[in-house]
């Protein structure tokens, strides 16, 4: 059994369609990323799961129950939000016992709670401080705690790390990380516009666009084999390169203003065929110097930009007629003008339907 299912969900504010027939099926233990860019409708259907807004169709079941109509509380999830929204005159465990007291709940299982919380997010030496004399981090931390403290099914995070500084963000999605492996049966649902966020945190990403997903998979199937141009395009950083051309010689070739790239390791995901397409090959799959077999593409490039970034350097240049870009090691010496022999595999390129920008 599933421990979330989102099945034909539909929203509308009036004439405009928010969330468009949506079938989401979350396994119980799994982190499940919502990844996509501002207005996309990530957040809408996390606040549809919560229970925060009314679907206009379609149903939603937490543990086999269909709470679509269910209120908030009773929905058997804990929720953190972006704005840490801390009680300020309360002291951190003051924040951590307020709803288990609303609750009724007895003085010894709540101290209990606050206990095995506090442990799991390092902040047993905070517990007698006040928000206001918290960092950012350590809020953010107490306001996961609320929502662990509840001991619920499924765990709600709407980009709960985006108001805080790169540092920060990268400790706290270790500690989120942590989090999830420590609490194996809990399912945990991400919404981030973060990419690195996603792939690290994520068993599964679901790319949103206009209210639809795009792709539902693993990391690595999103990163190596995306379905469609635009999720090729939004994931990996620098970003991917796009020629655009012709397959000919019935799928086995694909040409672009003189380039030509051989595709027999290519694996087709519709089956090969002729037309016209679009190519994709990420930065830091394109290697410097001579092939090293008669089935890898290389090709002699003139450099036009070197972008140093310390650990390594994008490099700017052009294939055929086309802005192409690499990445290689930072120590690696090149400058304006070099000549440079690049090669690449072209079973790890990526190619798409010019028309439905599909992936072939």
């Amino acid at each position: 059994m599933s421990s979330v299912s989102v099945k034909s969900l539909d929203l509308n504010f009036g004439d405009v369609k928010v969330l468009r027939n949506l079938n989401i099926e979350i396994e119980k233990g799994e982190f499940l990323v919502l990844l996509g860019s501002s207005g996309c409708g990530k957040s809408t259907l996390l606040n549809c799961i919560a229970g925060l807004l009314d679907v206009s169709d379609g149903q939603i079941f937490i543990s086999g129950k269909n709470v679509t109509w269910l209120e908030p509380k009773d929905r058997d999830i804990g929720m953190v939000f972006q704005s840490y929204a801390l009680y300020p005159q309360m002291t951190v465990e003051g924040n951590l016992s307020f709803g288990l007291k609303n609750q009724k709940m007895p003085a010894a299982e709540i101290q209990q709670r606050i206990k095995q919380a506090s442990e799991i997010l390092h902040i047993e030496p905070l517990l007698k401080r006040k928000p206001a004399q918290l960092s950012g981090g350590q809020r953010q931390r107490v306001a996961i705690g609320r929502a662990l403290v509840r001991d619920v099914e499924v765990f709600l995070f709407d980009e709960p790390l985006s108001n805080l500084d790169a540092k920060l963000r990268a400790e706290l999605r270790v500690e989120i990380k942590r989090l999830h492996q420590k609490l194996e049966d809990n399912t945990m649902i991400y919404v981030t516009h973060d990419q690195i966020e996603a792939m690290t945190l994520a068993d599964r990403i679901a790319i949103m666009r206009d209210g639809a997903v795009l792709q539902l998979a693993d990391p690595n199937t999103i990163y190596n084999k995306p379905a469609n141009k635009y999720v090729a395009g939004f994931i990996g950083s620098p970003s991917i390169n796009f020629m655009d051309g012709d397959l000919q010689a019935g799928g086995k070739k694909f040409v672009s203003n003189g380039v030509e790239i051989d595709l027999k390791r290519y694996e087709f995901a519709s089956g090969p065929r002729e037309g016209s397409a679009c190519l994709g090959v990420r930065p830091e799959h394109i290697n410097l110097g001579k092939a090293t077999d008669k089935g890898l593409f290389e090709a002699q490039l003139t450099i036009d930009v070197v972008e140093p970034m310390g650990s390594d350097t994008l490099v700017w240049s052009k294939l055929g007629d086309q802005d192409f870009r690499f990445r290689v090691d930072g120590q690696t010496k090149l400058k304006t003008g070099d000549q440079q022999v690049v090669h690449f595999d072209p079973e790890r390129v990526s190619i798409f339907d010019q028309d439905s920008e599909l992936r072939i």
